[in-house]
């Protein structure tokens, strides 16, 4: 390989790089075809909050506002501990649906106190948008890493109650599919005793998502390619 071939191979490898630090940093959309998922919508949910603690104007979107069914997760700390996960498994204009749920997530989730200015710094949002709905044979037709599950079943009193986890949770947690769906069915209120009976009848809808996670750190760039 003669000098200028490395020297000009070596160019545009460090331009793709810079490119796709840029493409981050910018919040770019779009850039391929089959991604629907994109760091400006990461940047539009700290834009969403920031306004909120700052009691400023509402932030304009910049990336396409089609529907689908979404989940704002936000973590906080190097240890990234949940501090809030809202979403909807209704198709939502995107625009309005990150708007409101990267809100909700941050200030309405009752599992935790709102999330104030100070711990603005520590954050980290991460968009999921929810794709491929299935429904499932039984409570373990599905894969773990790969598909979010959503169950339906009755109450003690006869009531019909829903619970969800994202894609990701059984991998984190490290759980098999008996103890996902078992802390499913808690989480979803259910006291009683947890028979295989009682799994069997659970109605079962799996899922599959694209998502994103952005840091503060992240966001504070943006802000600097964007302004």
């Amino acid at each position: 390989m003669s000098d200028q071939h490395a020297s000009n191979s070596k160019k545009q490898k460090i331009d793709s790089k810079l490119s796709k630090r840029e493409d981050f940093a910018g919040g770019h959309c779009g850039s391929s075809k089959d991604k629907i998922v994109c760091p400006a919508m990461c940047f539009f949910c700290f834009d969403v909050i920031v306004s909120h603690l700052n009691q400023d104007s509402d932030p304009v979107p910049t990336f396409a506002n089609k529907q689908y069914p979404l989940f704002v997760t936000w973590r906080i700390g190097k240890e990234k501990h949940l501090r809030g996960c809202i979403g909807t498994f209704s198709a939502l204009n995107l625009h309005f649906g990150l708007r409101e749920y990267a809100a909700t997530s941050a200030f309405k989730d009752t599992r935790f106190s709102p999330i104030t200015l100070d711990e603005l710094t520590k954050l980290h949002v991460c968009v999921s948008i929810l794709t491929d709905f299935e429904e499932g044979g039984n409570y373990m037709d599905w894969e773990i890493g790969k598909h979010g599950i959503r169950i339906e079943f009755h109450s003690d009193r006869g009531y019909k109650q829903t619970a969800t986890y994202l894609p990701e949770v059984a991998a984190e947690q490290g759980w098999n599919h008996i103890q996902t769906i078992d802390s499913l069915i808690r989480k979803g209120g259910y006291k009683g005793a947890i028979t295989k009976e009682f799994r069997e009848a659970i109605k079962l809808t799996r899922y599959q998502s694209e998502k994103l996670t952005v840091s503060y750190q992240d966001y504070k760039n943006s802000i600097k390619c964007r302004g």
